[in-house]
């Protein structure tokens, strides 16, 4: 008992609870994207490219900074096999202004809590999931990589992103695992 009241204060104290560890490498589950006109994308479509997907709420500044990351390593890696992807979660998130505001050069869309959390392996009730998330998923459809808003890989920001993706690209392309999990939007009552 005096371990688990311990334990409730230290979280209490921090003011986090704690993360729970993502597998890696993982089978990318196909996370469907729905763009700002309605249509869809995803992760599926850009099999055999490196694939960073962001996870982000368009107001954090933190996400707005790597989402212009993103666009510079599309400009400098798109022809050579990368894709970027964007996925907002926040309520009401503007995704047309935040593309043009930040310039951004690659699909973003929104996609629900719910899923998000499947597809970066948390549960839904962890109520501490820093943004932005960031995955990077090799040409085979693994999950490589994966961070959160407060690793340290976002120090410098635009040297590991740069550096994740020359190495995935500098790999071979394997061919995916069969039974590969498809991440959709439920739908919503009428």
């Amino acid at each position: 008992m005096r371990f688990v009241v311990a334990a409730l204060m230290a979280v209490a104290l921090v003011g986090v609870a704690p993360v729970e560890a993502q597998e890696l490498p993982r089978p990318a589950m196909d996370y469907v994207i729905t763009l700002p006109n309605g249509q869809t994308t995803s992760v599926a479509k850009y099999k055999g490219k490196v694939v960073a997907i962001e996870f982000l709420l368009t107001t954090c500044p933190h996400c707005q900074r790597t989402a212009q990351s993103l666009s510079q390593a599309t400009k400098d890696f798109g022809a050579k096999g990368f894709q970027a992807l964007g996925v907002a979660i926040n309520p009401n998130p503007e995704v047309p202004k935040f593309i043009q505001d930040f310039g951004v050069n690659y699909p973003v869309g929104t996609g629900p809590r719910e899923t998000v959390y499947s597809f970066l392996q948390h549960s839904v009730m962890s109520p501490n999931l820093m943004m932005p998330q960031l995955v990077f998923i090799d040409r085979g459809g693994m999950v490589r990589a994966q961070y959160d808003g407060t690793a340290d890989f976002f120090k410098a920001e635009d040297k590991n992103i740069r550096a994740m993706i020359e190495k995935l690209l500098a790999e071979p392309a394997v061919k995916n695992t069969p039974g590969t999990k498809t991440a959709v939007p439920a739908k919503r009552p009428s």
